[in-house]
């Protein structure tokens, strides 16, 4: 009898034991491998830096966060350095990165000669496509190329006979931005409108950002008192998107889009918009609120944006087709008809236009670089 109850007690203990491994098992398949996300800091690039949050709240020990540095036009070694920090976690099966900046496609030939597969998805490219697309697996780029024709007819619709184009060097040094300028000029031309090529200072040069926004405000005003106020402007630069919105909708002018469009770039700032906890997030909450803020300073029908945070979308939608790969739910690395799935459920079923980028000088395809566009919504 005794020998029953004790068989009995060990088939319990057994039983039990193998129900708490097959628990303990099922925990760390929940967390089988880690996705890398590296962006700007919160002054260089907030919606980015904000999006990795939040893949962080809703993934936890499965995300692994980093930055690359404000300066990263000089501190390129920086950047590398801290792409590396990621990879050197044998967990860290896939790394986001946005934005792409300089630097982006040497820290991927870094990444690799340790970890050749690392799946990595470079969003907002600051190199030539031609080379990123050569280095990461995936691109996520807003279509500059398509924008330069968007961009001037938005303008032309809001009644614009002036378009003014704020960069400086460093970004006429990417190919797309430049590209895009030219664009711009043939489009203006076709549609009779006036183009105005406007040099800024770049806020990663000794001026800093605080002395290119500085410029932006002092400058706008300028620009519509000496072309009157159906003059649309335009800035390839984030961190000129707050002070361009505000001047512009003070003098009265036309703004069709920020540099990368989206409800939060520039406008919450801008406006004084104050976003309390329980709207964060609520694309239709901030669309609201920027269209009375408009309304109030006599910019009715004449700023606009894009429905979608684009540069969100790109961490956001990365980290999900990354962690979609890793379970084998895609098929292959480059799964088009996945992307457009996942960027059309964060854009709330809203229309996703998607192309791949083509080298025009030498006709080549990149089939891994994908060029977005997204209608707009006018306040």
């Amino acid at each position: 009898m005794f020998k029953k109850i004790l068989s009995i007690l060990l088939v319990a203990v057994m039983a039990s034991s193998f129900a708490a491994c097959e628990k303990k098992n099922k925990t760390e398949e929940k967390v089988k491998f880690k996705i890398g996300v590296m962006t700007g800091t919160v002054s260089q690039g907030e919606e980015e830096y904000r999006a990795a949050e939040n893949v962080k709240k809703k993934y936890g020990d499965m995300i692994v966060l980093q930055t690359y540095p404000d300066s990263f036009m000089k501190e390129q070694e920086t950047t590398i350095a801290n792409m590396l920090s990621l990879a050197s976690d044998p967990d860290v099966k896939a790394i986001v990165m946005v934005q792409a900046v300089p630097g982006a496609s040497a820290a991927i030939d870094k990444v690799r000669e340790t970890r050749p597969d690392m799946f990595i998805i470079a969003g907002v490219p600051g190199e030539d496509p031609d080379m990123i697309a050569s280095k990461a697996d995936l691109v996520f780029q807003a279509d500059e190329l398509g924008m330069g024709t968007t961009i001037i007819a938005q303008a032309k619709k809001m009644g614009a006979k002036t378009f003014v184009h704020y960069s400086f060097p460093r970004h006429m040094s990417y190919q797309l931005l430049a590209m895009r300028r030219d664009i711009f000029k043939e489009q203006c031309e076709k549609n009779g409108i006036k183009f105005v090529d406007a040099n800024a200072p770049d806020p990663t040069s000794d001026a800093g950002t605080n002395g290119a926004q500085q410029f932006i405000l002092q400058d706008v005003p300028m620009k519509i008192k000496e072309y009157g106020k159906d003059t649309a402007l335009f800035s390839t630069n984030c961190s000129m998107q707050e002070p361009l919105i505000k001047s512009t909708l003070e003098q009265g002018g036309i703004f069709p889009q920020q540099c990368c469009p989206s409800p939060y770039h520039g406008y919450p700032g801008a406006l004084g918009i104050e976003i309390p906890e329980d709207k964060k997030g609520d694309v239709d909450y901030i669309l609201d609120q920027i269209s009375k803020k408009v309304a109030e300073g006599n910019g009715k029908g004449r700023f606009s944006t894009w429905p979608v945070p684009v540069n969100m979308m790109f961490v956001e939608g990365g980290v999900e087709y990354a962690k979609d790969y890793l379970e084998g739910k895609t098929n292959g690395k480059n799964d088009s008809a996945k992307i457009k799935e996942i960027f059309t459920d964060i854009a709330k079923g809203k229309e996703i236009k998607m192309t791949n980028y083509t080298n025009e000088q030498t006709g080549k395809t990149f089939d891994n670089l994908y060029m977005i566009l997204c209608d707009y919504v006018t306040f």
